[in-house]
């Protein structure tokens, strides 16, 4: 904020010039003055009291002399002991106010040729099942992330890493071979992942009847249930069966890759259609079944130079105990990979396709172990940005009733979630009539934007790290620390601000015009966003930008309630509200742009 800037290099010289003290910045301490006193800014003025050699309140005195002679922003201050309360000039506010208007993202940052490029990985999906509650999270977070770490002025890259090998993949194959009978989405009418997310259900169920049946016959041949239980596990013939057909996939058997490329072609379809809906996309998507080959080669690589070590079985291991952790297992002694592996493979095929200089993984807090040691790893194989990675750790997140639950009775569905939630906004949005005067596609389109946006903002609004309950209820309301609150006032100011430009009123700051406490606390309010940005960029916090946008939200509407903007009592004050109003609507819809968030034109 220009005007803080302004006062702390003010504070500065103030000191040096009256105590023949050099101050540093971070001894200027700048605060919102409080509520009960006068003014918009207060400096603590203890940190130079031991440099002047006088009491805090003659220091206080003598400083706010210096910065009312000399600032240009301050026009009257007064001193509570050591604390100096600073007035902030009309001036200084409307011009501040001109310069956040010119700039169509202020608070922001461009990237430019020599900015850092940070990589992001979401989403993660397995291609045996459809995305449910907890890949919305992920989805939501990472989008969110990526465009925060843009607006912090780096480039990025949005990466996805798709899980379609592997023994749970040959499950919905096997599944759709025995009982499938050739069924597809177009002959189903299902969308390809919900397919096949079926046939995985179906697996599950009869192989659990398999092993009811076989532990039966090892418990009646003398055998201890629990072990019964275990045997059977690995003797039923429809895991054994999967089994076969992995070793075929590994092998290049024609047939099972053949039917392997359909069946995950119809999954890439759904999941399109899923993150579209969901408003999420990315630049590069990687395959497990391309890097897991890539990362045996690297482990090869890290054994020959004496990172790793063979045990007497063939099996590959890399010993970090001296890193206070574990022996981690590499490649299991018949060669295969493990998830480790894969993740090593990735990186090498990122490594080569960018030149990443920040690595963002955002995968669940089940997984922070894992990420622990590939980051030793990488680190030990040569990767640059390997010891710095990022595991952007999140919560679970559940609902707190049985609704909306999926196919699967398990987890919930995210494209009946979304659904789901347009359904409700509609519903509600009717009841309080917000769309008396819209056509039927008008008010789709809006139930659209407000259901999706409640949903995204009731998760992002958490801090990720925190495990959360999702409640479709309470998510749309039009008041309260919710998406449509804030979408609603968007809508409002934007009706002014047509209304405005129909009467002719243009918005302007006129220079003489005075300014109510409750419209420089805006103003200083939007100039913040800027620290908003940089602070959310700095934690990786999307929960950041929210808790913002709600603040502002909130106080545009209380001054909204107490003041007029189009009838307000000269041309002037009319101009001058319109123009706080439009950089407010303006930082709303960045903001919430940095959320992933619609924000409609009109909601009435």
């Amino acid at each position: 904020m220009e005007i803080l800037n302004k006062i702390e290099s003010t504070a500065i010289e103030a000191v040096k010039s009256l105590y023949g003290f050099e101050a540093s910045e971070q001894m200027v301490q700048l605060q919102k003055t409080r509520s009960e006193f006068e003014g918009s800014v207060t400096l603590v003025v203890f940190p130079f009291v031991k440099a002047a050699r006088k009491r805090p309140e003659d220091v206080a005195q003598e400083i706010g002399e210096y910065l009312v002679s000399h600032s240009g922003v301050v026009e009257k201050y007064n001193v509570v002991k050591g604390f100096l309360n600073l007035t902030i000039a009309s001036e200084a506010w409307q011009e501040l106010l001109r310069q956040m208007d010119s700039d169509a993202h202020y608070g922001e940052k461009a990237a430019g040729e020599d900015s850092p490029l940070v990589m992001i990985e979401y989403s993660s999906p397995n291609t045996n099942k459809p995305l449910h509650l907890g890949h919305v999270r992920n989805n939501l977070l990472g989008w969110s992330l990526a465009r925060i770490m843009e607006a912090n002025g780096n480039k990025v890259v949005k990466t996805n890493i798709v899980n379609d090998r592997g023994i749970h993949i040959c499950k919905s194959m096997l599944a759709w071979l025995k009982w499938g009978n050739g069924e597809t989405p177009e002959t189903s009418g299902k969308k390809g992942d919900h397919l096949i997310g079926d046939y995985y259900v179906l697996f599950d169920k009869h192989y659990r009847e398999e092993i009811k049946e076989l532990t039966a016959k090892f418990v009646a041949e003398g055998m201890e249930p629990g072990e019964a239980e275990e045997k059977a596990k690995k003797e039923a013939p429809l895991i054994v069966e999967a089994h076969e057909m992995l070793v075929k996939w590994e092998q290049n058997d024609p047939e099972v890759r053949g039917l392997w490329r359909k069946m995950n072609e119809w999954v890439y379809a759904g999941f399109d259609e899923t993150y579209k809906m969901m408003g999420v996309s990315f630049d590069k998507i990687y395959y497990e079944s391309d890097t897991y080959l890539e990362g045996k080669e690297k482990v090869e690589e890290g054994l020959e130079k004496g990172f790793f070590y063979r045990r007497p079985d063939n099996s590959v291991w890399a010993d970090l105990t001296a890193e206070g952790l574990d022996e981690k297992l590499l490649l299991r002694s018949d060669g295969t990979s493990v998830y480790m592996t894969q993740d090593i493979g990735t990186a090498k095929l990122r490594f080569q396709d960018f030149p990443i200089d920040k690595m963002i993984y955002v995968v669940g807090n089940e997984q922070n172990y894992h990420f622990q040691v590939l980051a030793i790893l990488l680190d030990k194989l040569g990767f640059k940005w390997g010891k710095d990675l990022v595991h952007f750790s999140y919560g679970m997140v559940e609902l707190p009733n049985g609704k909306m639950k999926s196919r699967e009775g398990t987890v919930v569905d995210a494209d009946d979630l979304m659904a789901a939630m347009i359904a409700e906004a509609r519903q509600t949005s009717d009841e309080l009539g917000k769309f008396a005067d819209m056509t039927e596609e008008e008010k789709q389109e809006v139930a659209r934007i407000v259901g999706l946006g409640a949903l995204k903002y009731f998760i992002l609004k958490v801090d990720a790290r925190k495990n959360m309950l999702f409640n479709p209820d309470e998510s749309i309301d039009f008041n309260g620390n919710t998406g449509p609150f804030i979408q609603y006032t968007y809508a409002r100011i934007r009706s002014i601000l047509r209304k405005a430009e129909a009467e002719g009123l243009t918005a302007e700051a006129v220079k003489g015009t005075p300014l109510e406490t409750k419209e420089t606390d805006l103003i200083q309010k939007i100039s913040q966003y800027a620290d908003a940005v940089a602070q959310a960029g700095k934690d990786f916090s999307p929960s950041g930008i929210a808790t913002y946008c709600y603040e502002l939200t909130k106080q545009f509407n209380q001054f909204y309630h107490d003041y007029s903007i189009l009838n307000a009592e000269t041309e002037e004050l009319k101009k001058q509200r319109l123009l706080i109003a439009r950089n407010v609507a303006k930082t709303i819809k960045n903001a919430m742009t940095l959320l992933g968030i619609e924000v409609p034109e009109r909601m009435s």
